[in-house]
């Protein structure tokens, strides 16, 4: 965690891209409309048969190109396809093929205009889409947290949080202003591992007051050596915003073990503190 407080949106970006092509990868071929097979079937007999026809630089190249731009509308349009759009694939291609020939079957202000219109209706779904799913997690955790709070061994503090002992340690306890080195991993409440300093075998460190609030509270609750598991309501961790791929309105639990307390801030403590936990 090289800190809990804000989402690198490059890193996010990245890990989307990623996946996308991962998944692009693995999918078998799913049998579609008739123009959608058409179109990739001619596809399919206009590209090599295998990366060992590719002889030059400029056809590596034109290929390379064309796998982008291919993953990239095959990504966004499967995530806008969740949000109820759903576009018809041979014209996609019909599109491309007539900007590569500077043919259109529409004029520069019908484009702009068709362009906006879909700008819109993407916003505006995926705005809804947004608020609906900030609402259900909302009362996800809610509804965790309150059968959560009655399991043995879990203690609930003033501010919300919950938290249980896995390990006592026998050092001395930090304060806010303390920098602290821990190992911890963080998951969602179905399970979901979302960052974790103990995989990537690299103790985190920071200043204590840097992070987000149910990490301050918590860790001040731990001696050295200690090992707990906390459970933070939204408010208390990215609340309505979200972070990376952390959703809105998400109770986070993290297991965290204080390895150490450090006397003094580094000299850019006063700078905002991010850790792979929104990275991702």
């Amino acid at each position: 965690m090289k800190q809990i407080l804000k989402v690198s949106l490059l890193a996010a970006a990245m890990a989307v891209v990623i996946t996308g092509c991962q998944q692009d990868e693995q999918k078998p071929a799913a049998a579609g409309k008739a123009a959608e097979a058409k179109a990739e079937v001619k596809a399919d007999a206009a590209a090599p048969a295998a990366s060992g026809a590719l002889k030059t630089f400029e056809e590596t190249s034109a290929y390379a190109i064309g796998q982008s731009m291919g993953r990239y509308i095959s990504n966004t349009l499967e995530r806008q396809q969740e949000l109820g759009v759903k576009l018809d694939n041979a014209m996609i291609m019909k599109g491309v093929q007539d900007g590569l020939v500077k043919k259109s079957l529409l004029s520069e202000e019908q484009l702009e205009k068709a362009l906006k219109n879909y700008d819109q209706k993407i916003n505006k779904a995926s705005a809804k889409k947004a608020a609906d799913d900030a609402k259900a997690n909302l009362e996800k955790g809610k509804k965790f947290l309150e059968e959560n709070a009655k399991k043995k061994g879990v203690t609930v503090t003033k501010s919300g949080l919950q938290y249980e002992v896995i390990s006592e340690g026998k050092g001395p306890k930090p304060k806010a202003s303390d920098m602290v080195k821990v190992h911890y991993t963080g998951t969602l409440i179905n399970g979901t591992k979302f960052d974790s300093s103990v995989d990537r075998k690299e103790p985190a460190e920071f200043p204590l007051d840097h992070v987000i609030p149910g990490w301050t509270e918590g860790v001040q609750l731990m001696n050295v050596g200690s090992k707990y598991k906390f459970y933070l309501p939204s408010e208390l961790a990215y609340g309505e915003q979200g972070a990376g791929s952390i959703p809105a309105n998400s109770v986070l639990v993290f297991e965290v073990e204080l390895l150490s307390i450090g006397k003094d801030k580094p000299a850019d403590a006063n700078a905002e503190v991010k850790t792979e936990a929104a990275k991702k």
